[in-house]
């Protein structure tokens, strides 16, 4: 006899996700975002910090989401993820003052704006 087990959910959607900020202290020419394969707009900005904003939607009841946003030395890390029976969908925008270079996942490249 077999038995299976059966969740019924909708997906996780981050367009449906409302929208939390950080704001972080950046004083450095050059900043690399790493966001684990979530999306991330870089968009230079009119401003002296970096400004984060993430959407991050979860659907499932079974499993847990692990969430973090660090800057430390240069190094945006912007994590948002689910274990176990749960769907996770994430992503950001990051803020960037005009005139810093970004790398992306440690590479080269273009701000919009």
């Amino acid at each position: 006899m077999a038995v299976g087990l059966v969740v019924l959910a909708g997906c996780a959607d981050a367009a449906d996700a409302t929208p939390e900020d950080r704001t972080f202290t950046f004083a450095g020419q050059r900043l690399d975002v790493r966001s684990h394969g979530a999306p991330a707009d870089l968009v230079a900005a009119d401003r002296t910090d970096v400004k984060v904003t993430r959407w991050f939607d979860t659907s499932g009841k079974i499993g847990s989401a692990k969430e973090s946003w660090t800057l430390d030395a240069g190094v945006l890390e912007l994590r948002a993820g689910c274990s176990g029976l749960a769907d996770c969908d994430t992503k950001y925008r990051v803020e960037v003052p005009k005139g810093v270079a970004v790398l992306r996942d440690g590479r080269e490249t273009e701000l919009r704006g």
